[in-house]
C-alpha cells in the first residue's frame, strides 16, 4: 500500500508543542510481502490497538458551537439525556495521541484544499473535523456551502478549504434505458478529486444495501449486466477499480491520501455479548481492546486492495477502536433519521478520534 520497497507506516515526530507525547507509528501495509507490518522505532507504537480511557477535558468541542452539524449527528440538541460518552479518549498502549490543536492543522494546510469522499461516514467526519477547527479559531472568518454532491467549509483567514464529495460506492452509477447502472469498472467521477492536497476516502455502508434502500437497478462487470451479484466480491472489485484510479491519478509529491477504515455499526447487542437489542440505551464504551464478534470480512476486502496500490496511502485503520463504542451511536436521538440510528456517530464524538489519528498522521 505505499511505494514499491516501503512498508506503509507512518511515524508520529511530535513538535515542540507536543514534546510530551512519546514518538508513535501509524502501521499499514507492505506491498512487497503482502501483508500488514508494525514498524518499530525507539518506544514504537501502532496508535490503533488500546482502548477508551475516562477523560473529563473531553469533548474537544460543544455542539451548540458548531454552525455545520446535520441534525443526524446532533444528539445533544435531540435529547439524548446521558453526556458519559462524550468524555472518553483514545489510549493507544504504548504512546499517547497528540492533541488535536486546530491553529496548527490551519497553518500546515495554508492555501491547501482538502477533500473527504465517500457516503454519510464520511460527512460524519468532514462536520467533525470542521466542528474541530472552528472551535480553536472560532472568530476565523468561514464560508460554508452545503450542496447534493459537493459541499465545502472554507477557513477563509487561512485559505484552507475542506470539501465533502458524495460518493458512497467510489465507481459510478449511471442512467441507461434499463435503469440505474452501478459500474463496477468506471470512475469518471474522479475528474472531480483532481487537484487537491489532501484525499480521504471511504466506502462500504451502501454495498450493503438492498431493496428500496439500493441507489442501482443493475450491477455491470466489464461487459456482464446483472441484478445483482455477492456484494462483497462487488466491493472487492469496485475498490480495486479505485485503487487504480490512485494509481493513475495520484502524484504523492502533492497529495496526501487517506482510505477511512471500515466504520462498524452496533445493531447485535449479540456481537459484543450483550442483552441489548442493539446500541440504543449503551452509555459506556467496551473495556479492554478487543471486539468479541471480530473483524468483518470487508476490512481484509480493504486490506487486500490497499496492499497492492503503488502510489502511497495511508490507511486509518478506526475498525476496533470504533467497534468498542457502542455508545456513541445517535440511536434514538437522531433529528433526521426515524428509529434507531447504529450506524453513524454523534458529534461530538466518535468521528473527532478518527480526526485525531488523521491530525497525528500529518504532525511528521
Amino acid at each position: 500500500m505505499v511505494s514499491i520497497i516501503e512498508s506503509l507506516f507512518l511515524v508520529l515526530m511530535v513538535s515542540s508543542q507536543l514534546s510530551e507525547y512519546a514518538t508513535c507509528e501509524l502501521h499499514n501495509n507492505s506491498t512487497n510481502s503482502n501483508r500488514r507490518e508494525l514498524l518499530t522505532s525507539g518506544s514504537g507504537c501502532n496508535l490503533f490497538q488500546g482502548k477508551w480511557v475516562a477523560d473529563a477535558s473531553y469533548p474537544l468541542y460543544e455542539s451548540s458551537n458548531c454552525p455545520f452539524i446535520d441534525p443526524e449527528f446532533d444528539c445533544i440538541k435531540y435529547g439524548r439525556p446521558d453526556k458519559q460518552y462524550l468524555k472518553f479518549s483514545w489510549k493507544p498502549d504504548a504512546c499517547n495521541l497528540p492533541r488535536f490543536d486546530g491553529v496548527n492543522f490551519l497553518k500546515r494546510w495554508s492555501g491547501k484544499k482538502i477533500m473527504f469522499v465517500g457516503d454519510s461516514l464520511s460527512l460524519n467526519q468532514w462536520e467533525s473535523l470542521a466542528c474541530m477547527i472552528h472551535a480553536s479559531v472560532p472568530n476565523s472568518k468561514t464560508n460554508f456551502y452545503r450542496g447534493d454532491s459537493l459541499s465545502s467549509v472554507t477557513f477563509q483567514d487561512y485559505g484552507v478549504t475542506i470539501q465533502l464529495y458524495r460518493s458512497p460506492y467510489l465507481v459510478d452509477i449511471t442512467r441507461e434505458s434499463i435503469g440505474r447502472v452501478l459500474k463496477l469498472d468506471s470512475i469518471k467521477q474522479g475528474n472531480a478529486w483532481k487537484g487537491m492536497d489532501m484525499l480521504i476516502f471511504n466506502s462500504w455502508h451502501w454495498w450493503t444495501h438492498k431493496g428500496k434502500a439500493q441507489s442501482w437497478d443493475y450491477i455491470q462487470d466489464g461487459t456482464t449486466v446483472s441484478k445483482d451479484m455477492d456484494r462483497l466480491t462487488a466491493f472487492y472489485k469496485g475498490l480495486t477499480t479505485w485503487a487504480q484510479w490512485v494509481d493513475q491519478n495520484v502524484d504523492p509529491t502533492k497529495t496526501k491520501v487517506f482510505f477511512q477504515g471500515i466504520s462498524p455499526t452496533h445493531y447485535q447487542g449479540r456481537d459484543w455479548k450483550s442483552s441489548s437489542k442493539n446500541c440504543n440505551g449503551e452509555e459506556q464504551p467496551l473495556t479492554g481492546s478487543t471486539y468479541p464478534a471480530g473483524t468483518p470480512p470487508e476490512v481484509d476486502i480493504v486490506n487486500k486492495v490497499l496492499s497492492g496500490i503503488k502510489k502511497q496511502v495511508f490507511l486509518l485503520d478506526i475498525t476496533t477502536l470504533s467497534q468498542l463504542r457502542k455508545d456513541a451511536h445517535p440511536s434514538a436521538y437522531s433529528g433526521d433519521h426515524s428509529g434507531v440510528d447504529c450506524s453513524h456517530w454523534c458529534l461530538p464524538g466518535l468521528p473527532d478520534t478518527w480526526n485525531q489519528l488523521l491530525y497525528a498522521a500529518l504532525v511528521m
